[in-house]
């Protein structure tokens, strides 16, 4: 698991962060503290950036 946001400019696909912070999540046994809730965080907004792309590039 990756704990550093990509490039920038080289974005990841809203598959492969939804695939990363269900790993996270699972690691974790769902509790989300500290850096943890942190990282969550990060990858949620990362995940929600590569969905607008997503249908963006397909409308």
């Amino acid at each position: 698991m990756s704990s550093t946001p990509p490039p920038s400019g080289a974005s990841r696909s809203a598959a492969v962060v939804d695939a990363e912070i269900r790993a996270l999540l699972q690691a974790t046994g769902g509790w989300l503290w500290g850096p943890t809730r942190e990282r969550y965080e990060a990858l949620r907004d990362e995940w929600v950036g590569a969905v607008r792309e997503e249908v963006t590039a397909a409308a």
